[in-house]
């Protein structure tokens, strides 16, 4: 945490020292999506995602601190029957209803196109918010928080052009690959992807595509080698009015690595109850203040 806090000293450093004028900022709202989709994987249905980011802009640089949730409806479950127990610390456990939400805090600079940031990923399951601990720990407790660090770089600073490119790789949280004695090992779980997007700005329309890749074995996106694993369209429709910015969106994914012999696809990550589906896809409106 201390050498989270350093980096972003350093980072406002940056900023501050900029020749151009530095402002408050924030960016706050949320969306409304029929499904959570996370770089092309099925994480959930109908579910609610509030934003919220503060920071310092200039005219070619900014730094920004955000948190972001995920509030799914499938995130409430009731069972009967099932006998209440208690867990090594005495606390009572009822295995009835559960409620596992996610909360992904966020840091990120970005100067002249470039930016590089962290996500801590969190979900509200009962393990430990952070996710700094051994390996050996890691599958002992399995803690499902995660810490990632990302950078990418958006060509439409210098260029205009709507190409960009990120990638992000897990350094902390479960991120496990096993070896043939079982024994578990960082697995370092990546993914870099490419994207464009194309502005209609009288029309308020954007049309954006994607292609991402995992470049080698890993838990997080389910890959034995480089894989391709997110080709997705969207297509986005903006309003602007006095205070509020209002956004209906539609976006559909396909995973080629997902796809066996028999050209199904295999179990969605993050929900059981998708075994064979061959596209995931999304409608969303988002309300930005």
């Amino acid at each position: 945490m201390k050498k989270v806090l350093v980096l972003a000293a350093a980072m406002m450093a940056v900023v501050m020292s900029a020749k151009a004028e530095v402002e408050f900022a924030y960016d706050a709202g949320f969306e409304a999506v029929s499904a959570y989709i996370w770089r092309g994987q099925y994480n959930g249905g109908l579910s609610l995602q509030p934003d919220l980011e503060v920071g310092y802009d200039g005219e070619h640089s900014s730094l920004r601190f955000g948190v972001w949730g995920n509030i799914g409806a499938s995130d409430w479950g009731f069972r009967k029957g099932l006998p209440k127990y208690f867990d090594a610390d005495g606390a009572e456990i009822n295995p009835n209803t559960y409620f596992v939400p996610e909360l992904d805090v966020v840091l990120s600079f970005r100067t002249y196109g470039l930016t590089i940031g962290a996500y801590h990923y969190y979900y509200c399951d009962g393990s430990n918010f952070f996710s700094w601990q051994s390996v050996n720990d890691l599958d002992a407790n399995g803690n499902t928080s995660t810490t990632e660090i990302w950078a990418g770089y958006n060509f439409g600073e210098l260029t205009k052009a709507g190409l960009y490119f990120n990638w992000y790789t897990t350094i902390a949280g479960q991120d496990l690959n096993y070896d043939a004695d079982g024994n578990p090992k960082r697995a370092y779980s990546s993914y870099f992807e490419f994207g464009y997007d194309y502005s209609f700005e009288d029309a308020g329309v954007t049309l954006g595509a994607v292609v991402g890749m995992s470049p080698w074995k890993n838990p997080v996106y389910g890959n034995d080698k480089f894989a391709v694993t997110n080709i997705s369209l969207k297509i986005n429709k903006e309003w602007e009015f006095d205070h509020v910015t209002l956004d209906l969106f539609a976006q559909g994914s396909i995973n080629p690595d997902g796809i066996n012999k028999n050209n199904v696809f295999v179990k969605a990550s993050g929900d059981e109850k998708i075994a064979c589906q061959k596209l995931n896809g999304v409608i969303g409106l988002g309300f930005w203040f």
